[in-house]
């Protein structure tokens, strides 16, 4: 006898993402009414897709997500404004890998998506640490987040320092950790449990061409947050915080400044 399903007739959304967490999101930005980007956006989903085993659909090409999103956003006279974009894995009474996908797509409308939207005060959690397989660069469903944004809140802080089993440091609840120092721009490696993020990408390879800032991948000990001069958060899903104080030590936030400004003007 095969298997029966009944789903709740009010149910907007069943589908693999919603019972199982069967689901990968990537951002897409819009600035000034245009889409920036989107090719690495779009690269960034399709490997998102092929390491949680997601069909690719044929259509999903990046003329379609572009020309998709100009007709059902831009045309909506948007000018600055975050897309997370979920690819879920449908139920079908097929194998995993050959069911078909869908996709939901949330605006948050900003200000400049390439501003530094405020200041974040964090700290280190301890109970929790997060993975650092090839799983965990990419944005999938995470209980660690939910319980480390949970632990924030309760503790009067904006984001918290996620370590690894290895007590380096590999990223806050929603982006990467940027540490600068003289001239260096430390960034824990994504071997470390760092995500990969587009927008922190083009950042850094803005620093690197301009020759504003030599990037450094690294492993990171937790007391190496003490001795940064300036921290920035780069979440492709919140924005761009400045980080200006962890435990009792406080931060600058006045070098990144500058360097986001000039890396504004590269979009122009």
């Amino acid at each position: 006898m095969g298997t029966q399903r009944f789903t709740s007739e009010n149910s907007p959304l069943v589908n693999r993402a919603f019972l199982f967490g069967d689901a990968v999101k990537v951002s897409f930005f819009v600035r000034n009414g245009q889409l920036i980007l989107a090719e690495e956006c779009y690269f960034f989903l399709m490997a998102s897709m092929r390491k949680l085993r997601l069909q690719i659909p044929l259509s999903y090409t990046l003329e379609y997500f572009v020309n998709y999103f100009r007709e059902n956003i831009l045309s909506k006279e948007i000018s600055n404004a975050t897309i997370q974009l979920m690819v879920y894995r449908n139920s079908e009474e097929t194998a995993l890998e050959k069911a078909g996908v869908s996709f939901y797509y949330d605006i948050e409308v900003t200000e400049d998506v390439l501003e530094i939207r405020g200041e974040h005060q964090m700290d280190m959690i301890k109970e929790i640490h997060v993975n650092t397989h090839f799983l965990s660069t990419i944005k999938v469903h995470s209980v660690e987040n939910i319980y480390a944004e949970i632990y924030a809140r309760d503790n009067d802080l904006d984001d918290v320092i996620l370590l690894n089993s290895n007590k380096k440091i590999a990223r806050s609840i929603y982006g990467n950790l940027l540490f600068l120092e003289g001239k260096t721009i430390k960034i824990p490696k994504q071997s470390e449990g760092a995500y990969i993020s587009p927008l922190m990408e083009n950042f850094v390879t803005f620093l690197h061409k301009s020759n504003l800032a030599v990037i450094v991948e690294s492993e990171m000990i937790a007391f190496e947050s003490q001795k940064a001069e300036e921290i920035i958060m780069i979440s492709d899903e919140k924005g761009i915080f400045s980080v200006t104080k962890i435990r009792n030590k406080t931060f600058e936030t006045t070098r990144f400044t500058e360097l986001i400004e000039k890396w504004k003007l590269s979009f122009n």
